[in-house]
This record gives structure tokens, C-alpha cells and sequence, in this order.
């Protein structure tokens, strides 16, 4: 049996796991090396850990009506300790709309609705005041400092945690 992605929809997004196929021609139409290199971790991880490849791939962010692609977003590996970490950009063209919240904000619901996450953690760079703003948005609070920045986390909401155990 082929087990079947989620596909992620909003009041204007749809937000998708990219296959491998994606992700290699991603790698190949990347000029930043930096991103490079991590959408090449990615795809490691993703071949790696098959069953779990969703935690490990990028998600294409893409406008509902049009369907193009404005972005993606990705979780940093499966949950550690009950926590996974989630990285997201948007192209240029669309940034100060509010597609960076709204597509976290349904990768960080769909995260939670898994039974092992209860913490969703983001790191910015410090001078990034637009990525803050949508954490902040998301009700995410600071914790400290990471590689890349400012570290952040969001718990898991008690209802959510209650309906886990019950």
C-alpha cells in the first residue's frame, strides 16, 4: 500500500511535502550555497528515513488560486525530547503578506497533531525582524540563543496535550 502525503490547505495556500525528485532539482537550481547544502541535508535525510521522510524534506509553499510556488518551509529532522524545529522562507515577491504565517502556522497544527511533538522550536538570524514578527505572531517565546540566532518555542496547547492522554 502507498502511503499517501498530507497536503496542507489554507484559507490561501497549499502547502505540500516535495519529493525526492523536488528536492534534487531544488539542489540544482540553487545558486545560494549555504541553501544548497541544506536542501542536500534534506535529501539525505529524506533517504535516510524513508517512513519519517516528512520531517526531513522541505514543504513547497504555493499560492491557492495561482499555484505557484512562493516558498517552502521544512522541519529540521524528526522530534527530539518531544520537540522538532521548523525553518521557513518566502520569496521576495510575496513577503509582508502574511503567507510566512499562515503556512507555519498550519505546518506547526499539523506537527502538534502528532502524538510524539509537543514543543515546536525556530531559531532566526538577529537581524531578521520580519521572521521574529511571525513568531511572535504564532505566540512562539524566546529561548536563548542557537547556531543561527535568537532561539524560540511553542508548546503544544494543554487541550491538545489532554486529548493525547485520554
Amino acid at each position: 500500500m502507498i502511503k499517501k502525503e498530507p497536503i496542507l490547505k489554507t484559507k490561501r495556500l497549499i502547502i505540500a511535502p516535495m519529493s525526492d525528485t523536488e528536492l534534487h532539482d531544488l539542489i540544482d537550481k540553487t545558486a545560494d550555497e549555504d541553501l544548497k547544502q541544506a536542501y542536500g541535508e534534506m535529501l539525505r535525510g529524506c533517504e535516510s528515513h524513508p517512513d519519517e521522510r516528512l520531517w526531513y524534506t522541505a514543504w513547497k509553499i504555493c499560492m491557492k488560486e495561482s499555484g505557484e510556488e512562493i516558498g517552502s518551509a521544512a522541519f529540521k529532522g524528526e522530534q527530539t525530547n518531544g520537540a522538532v524545529e521548523l525553518g521557513y522562507g518566502i520569496n521576495s515577491g510575496f513577503e509582508g503578506r502574511g503567507c510566512a504565517t499562515e503556512a507555519a502556522r498550519a505546518l506547526i497544527d499539523w506537527a502538534f497533531s502528532r502524538e510524539t511533538v509537543f514543543f515546536v522550536e525556530a531559531e532566526t538570524a538577529p537581524d531578521n525582524a520580519a521572521s521574529t514578527r511571525v513568531l511572535e505572531k504564532l505566540k512562539f517565546r524566546p529561548d536563548g540563543e542557537g547556531a543561527e540566532g535568537p532561539r524560540f518555542l511553542l508548546e503544544k496547547p494543554a487541550s491538545e496535550l489532554m486529548s493525547v492522554y485520554m
